[in-house]
């Protein structure tokens, strides 16, 4: 009869084996990371996850190398699964070797098979120079990609990433760094060597490089705020697009409620600026709202929050910068946005203050019209509940892809009283055209009637008192949401995107 004491000299083994793996680097790399002011990748995920959902795989990969520079495994966010990868740093710089591959390939595939989200943190050096090849082993990129519009991906640079490691941040929907972060296709030693360029890792893929590019959507101060906005934004979002976002119970902050406080933050005088987002703080239920890329195409606002009770996505015109016009910048991010919204069933809310696309020579060198034209094709593409609402002003293409184009499939279009719009304002026209005095004022009395011609002909669903805002948007999204009659599906895309 077999006895307990028999397993004694195995799993003492498999006990030293996994104390190796979890020492990482060992005690002096490990505290050396420390001494940066770093969580280790073990550490990291303990406050990413919640208490206790941790669940490695493939400990013992890699062998003598520690989990072969990468931990990965299951766990939960909000109490929702998911699959996460964290680089080791501590261990051969975080260098992705065969095994570590087969890792990072093995808990993509598991993410889409179990419709699950998939976090990458990441600090590593690139594939590990070792002299070979590995020939046709899968590469953790294909099954990422598959991944794509299936279930959220998020990667979080909390060091220097470099190489292959770095091109899993731009696959990812969503893509956060650390003030200690960096990302790049090679690392300074290699670029002295290709090009002869001496540059720090800072000046070459830091934070300030990273934001201004639109690689990175956002930045944390340290680790830690960094992984609390992974937990932060996943909690808007289905774990997968074969199911909707969650509810909030109700409260006092879901009920409906009339918006006075909008009179004062929206001058009705069109030239004199106000912050979009103090409206926002007001629409939505509550001032915590989650904005993603603050600091790239600040012209428009896209945040995540909630609308009673419900995730939502919204697209603002922010008319503090640039009055609102939509430079090339701004409509890239909006597109991206538009399309994570759309392919994970969170409504959007389109609020419109802008006096169109930015002209000049500097915007159409920057491509203002491609980016426009992503960012008109990303919006009547998609398939998920639209809401509009035109505060002030939308002209010409900047209206078209706020969603102000009429039957583009909208579930509610609003806009307040002597809101103006049209192909260009009246002060445009007017020096287009060179038009006379008498001309000029026909225009401007032309202008601030646009609303209410519009709305004889149905151009709106209704003029609403900026009082009625929250109240409108709700009711809108109430109805639209009855719709969800049958289970919910991955979005079909068909659109080319310019």
């Amino acid at each position: 009869m077999a006895k307990a004491s028999d397993w004694d000299e195995t799993l003492a083994d498999l006990a030293r084996r996994r104390s190796h793996t979890k020492a990482m680097g060992g005690p002096e790399r490990v505290a050396k990371h420390h001494a940066k002011g770093e969580l280790d990748a073990r550490a990291r995920l303990d406050r990413l996850l919640d208490a206790g959902s941790f669940r490695e795989l493939g400990t013992l990969v890699g062998g003598d190398i520690a989990a072969d520079g990468i931990v990965v495994g299951s766990g939960a966010v909000n109490g929702t699964p998911v699959m996460v990868g964290a680089e080791d740093f501590t261990t051969l710089a975080g260098s992705i070797g065969p095994g570590g591959n087969s890792k990072r390939y093995r808990i993509a595939e598991l993410a889409l098979r179990h419709r699950v989200p998939l976090v990458m943190l990441l600090e590593g050096a690139g594939f590990r120079p070792t002299g070979g090849h590995y020939g046709r082993t899968p590469t953790d990129l294909l099954a990422q990609a598959n991944c794509s519009g299936k279930v959220p991906t998020v990667a979080a640079v909390l060091g220097p990433s470099a190489g292959h490691g770095a091109l899993v941040a731009p696959v990812c929907d969503f893509r956060i760094m650390s003030r200690q972060g960096a990302i790049f296709t090679a690392g300074p030693p290699v670029v002295k060597e290709s090009t002869g360029e001496e540059i720090t890792k800072e000046d070459l893929g830091g934070p300030d490089v990273a934001l201004s590019s639109g690689v990175i959507h956002n930045l944390g101060e340290d680790d830690e705020t960094v992984l609390d906005d992974v937990r932060r934004y996943l909690s808007y979002f289905p774990p997968s697009a074969w199911s909707y976002p969650a509810r909030l119970p109700d409260d006092a902050t879901t009920a409906a409620r009339a918006t006075p406080e909008l009179l004062d933050i929206v001058s009705r005088d069109n030239k004199r600026v106000y912050d979009m987002r103090n409206a926002l703080d007001v629409i939505l239920d509550r001032p915590d709202w989650f904005e993603v890329q603050p600091k790239f195409g600040r012209a428009i606002i896209c945040a995540l929050g909630h609308l009673g009770g419900n995730p939502v996505a919204v697209v603002a015109n922010q008319p503090r910068v640039m009055a609102g016009s939509i430079d090339a910048d701004a409509a890239d991010k909006a597109a991206h946005f538009i399309l994570v919204a759309d392919s994970f069933h969170l409504p959007i809310v389109f609020l419109a203050d802008n006096p169109g696309m930015l002209p000049g020579s500097r915007s159409e060198r920057a491509g203002v019209l491609r980016a426009g034209g992503r960012m008109f094709a990303a919006q009547t593409a998609a398939t998920t509940l639209k809401l509009h609402v035109t505060l002030r002003k939308a002209y010409g293409f900047g209206s078209m892809v706020m969603s102000l184009l009429g039957f583009d499939n909208q579930g509610a279009t609003y806009a307040y009283p002597g809101a103006t719009m049209g192909a260009m304002s009246a002060a445009a026209l007017t020096r287009a055209t060179h038009a006379e005095e008498d001309v000029s004022a026909k225009l401007r009395d032309a202008e601030l009637q646009a609303s209410y011609r519009s709305a004889e002909h149905l151009g709106f669903d209704e003029l609403i008192d900026p009082r009625e805002t929250r109240d409108a948007l709700l009711a809108g999204l109430h109805r639209g949401l009855h719709a969800r009659q049958a289970a919910a599906e991955p979005v079909s895309r068909t659109v080319i995107l310019p």
